[in-house]
């Protein structure tokens, strides 16, 4: 039987990530942000993010509510337009 508890065995093993670590790591880039000049903070906040892998489904459920918010957006214009005249 091993002495460590399940969160830190869980932490080694790479899978799950506590969230109280998080926080902490958190907070820490707060701080350090914090302390950054002007310049310092733009190139650090300017740094692009990388996609997130997302799968098929997502991807397709995610155009799909774009074309929604176009056809529902052309629709209000249109509804405003029409109540001009």
């Amino acid at each position: 039987m091993s002495a460590e508890t399940p969160i830190r065995g869980a932490a080694q093993q790479g899978s799950v990530i506590p969230e109280q670590d998080l926080q902490a790591q958190e907070r820490l880039e707060d701080e350090l942000i914090m302390h950054l000049e002007r310049d310092q903070f733009v190139a650090e906040t300017s740094r692009p993010v990388p996609r997130a892998p997302l799968s098929a489904r997502a991807s397709a459920g995610l155009w799909a509510l774009r074309v929604f918010v176009v056809l529902v957006g052309a629709m209000v214009i249109y509804t405003f337009v029409e109540q001009l005249h």
